[in-house]
């Protein structure tokens, strides 16, 4: 697959037939040294694919693309940002490839990308101590409703995207956004505004649950500015930041 667009953006693109899961293709390579920045690792055909909180991912062969991109930000004060940045990537890339003004393109907090309310993508950060920070991305592209793997997921095809060049203009739209956002956050540009701007999170009542076992039930008011979502307790209206949790939008009272 020759991928032009794509490739003009990578630093290094390497497009594999298949692959467990390029998150640990690239993690692999990331710790044996020599990986330059913005090197990337995709396929149309992962068979172990890692989400948040140990899930794993499987899809139809040729009909999502997985893709993973090694990041080599200075310092590691900040790093619980890049998993943000990347959904705000990925939403303006998915935005720009469905039916134009006919649908609404948001993050549920941290990084799933949503359209009018049905998963297209999530993502995955992983740090290689002393090598970066991976972050892997899948994104349904050509799916029809009876191979989505859950009732509340959608894909671009179902939501107005052209099948024509997809996998080329959907990772080198998300390849694109990713470099713009990481260079202006890695130039110190305070991204807490744009990123809570799509965050569709905000404003909604949500359960939280809890690393440690438990639940929260509350409603979340903003991103602070560690890239916690605040969340007011309904049980003590108190102000609450989550770090690490499974987020789901409480749909019905």
């Amino acid at each position: 697959m020759r991928l032009p667009l794509s490739r003009a953006i990578a630093q290094r693109l390497d497009m594999l037939e298949h692959a467990g899961s390029t998150n640990s293709v690239l993690v692999e390579r990331a710790r044996a040294g020599g990986e330059p920045e913005f090197s990337v690792v995709a396929t149309t055909n992962q068979t172990a694919g890692r989400g948040r909180l140990g899930r794993t991912w499987v899809a139809p062969p040729g009909k999502t693309i997985a893709v993973s991109v090694l990041l080599t930000p200075a310092g590691s004060e900040r790093l619980g940002w890049l998993p943000l940045l990347a959904g705000l990537a990925m939403s303006r890339a998915v935005r720009g490839l469905v039916a134009p003004g006919e649908h609404e393109v948001t993050v549920k907090w941290p990084n799933d990308v949503q359209v009018d309310g049905l998963k297209v993508s999530g993502l995955l950060a992983e740090l290689v101590p002393g090598a970066g920070v991976v972050i892997g991305a899948g994104l349904n592209l050509t799916m029809d409703r009876q191979e989505l793997p859950t009732p509340v997921s959608t894909s671009l095809t179902l939501v107005g995207a052209s099948p024509d060049d997809l996998v080329d203009r959907a990772l080198a739209a998300y390849l694109g956004e990713l470099r713009a956002v990481y260079d202006a956050w890695a130039a110190g540009e305070d991204l807490r505004a744009p990123v809570s701007a799509e965050c569709g999170t905000i404003g909604r009542r949500v359960r939280v649950e809890l690393p440690g076992g438990g639940h929260l039930y509350g409603t979340a008011t903003a991103i602070d500015a560690e890239g916690r979502l605040v969340v007011r307790d309904d049980a003590t209206g108190a102000d609450r930041t989550i770090a690490a949790g499974d987020v789901t939008h409480v749909r019905h009272e």
